[in-house]
């Protein structure tokens, strides 16, 4: 499958199960199995990152809001406009995953789903500065970012071996 810059995607159910992270977002959104994903392709790697959206804007307004009037700004939740409704995109909840565990891209009226280049590019940027803030050791996202990376690396290195 051909993963596309700016669409939204869905993983597969066995991602979940080979990484084991708990901190992963599980929840079953609207009767949906599981929330869709902004997909950043890793530059020079074949590490993908979903970034989990939300429709609870109120929810995660107010979890913004208090981190904007603390730190001074927000990079970690975004809510900006996803087929003409607002939507969170949690960038605090992503995760790194190879293509393999990646199901389909979203298709909502017989169109995949693809968010505006605007919300894109912002997304990718705020993306690689959460990364800037891994890399020196800090703690900005909840999930188990080492733990997943490492065990995709695995797969990666195996596939390349075989």
């Amino acid at each position: 499958m051909e993963i596309k810059k700016g669409y939204v995607y869905h993983i597969k159910e066995e991602y979940f199960n080979v990484v084991k992270d708990k901190t992963l977002m599980r929840n079953h959104e609207n009767g949906k199995a599981r929330p869709t994903y902004f997909c950043v392709k890793e530059k020079k790697s074949d590490i993908l990152w979903f970034i989990p959206m939300s429709s609870k804007v109120e929810k995660y307004k107010e979890i913004r809001d208090k981190k904007i009037k603390k730190y001074g700004n927000c990079d970690t939740i975004l809510i900006e406009k996803f087929l003409g409704q607002d939507s969170v995109f949690l960038l605090q909840n992503m995760f790194p995953t190879i293509e393999k565990y990646v199901d389909h891209v979203h298709i909502i009226n017989g169109v995949e789903a693809k968010v505006i280049d605007k919300v894109a590019k912002d997304l990718e940027n705020n993306f690689y500065k959460i990364m800037g803030l891994i890399k020196q050791g800090k703690k900005v996202i909840f999930t188990d970012v080492e733990n997943d990376l490492n065990k995709m690396k695995e797969e990666l290195t195996v596939r390349i071996e075989s």
